[in-house]
């Protein structure tokens, strides 16, 4: 049903944790299923300096949440915001049809935290 990629990043899950002195935080979740995942950012002249996560969920919404921090961490405000839900997906060589949902949290996670750092400094372009 999973991927070997899904279940190495559920077993060992990369960046998990809250940042204590985050920029921003991207707080997502599903009704439907009930996932609730927060993405905390660090950002240092334009770029992803460090990242984590807390996220309430199945296993692949633990994969993605670990799978979105490694697709944006060190890359550029504007880079990681068109990081999409189908990458999370690919890069964790896919999720069950069923699970889909779950790379839309982690996508969508990471761009609110990012939209919430453009508010808070109005002044940095992307």
């Amino acid at each position: 049903m999973y991927s070997k990629k899904v279940i190495e990043h559920f077993q060992n899950p990369r960046n998990a944790g809250a940042l204590e002195d985050a920029d921003a935080v991207g707080e997502v979740g599903n009704p439907v299923c009930g996932d609730v995942m927060n993405i905390y950012i660090k950002v240092e002249d334009g770029i992803i300096a460090d990242i984590g996560w807390k996220t309430m969920g199945c296993a692949a919404a633990i994969a993605t949440s670990s799978m979105i921090t490694e697709l944006a961490k060190g890359r550029t405000l504007k880079e990681a915001l068109k990081i999409t839900r189908k990458d999370v997906a690919d890069a964790l060589d896919g999720l069950p049809p069923i699970k889909m949902h779950c790379s839309n949290l982690a996508a969508d996670g990471l761009h609110a935290a990012i939209d919430e750092y453009l508010k808070e400094h109005p002044d940095v372009e992307v």
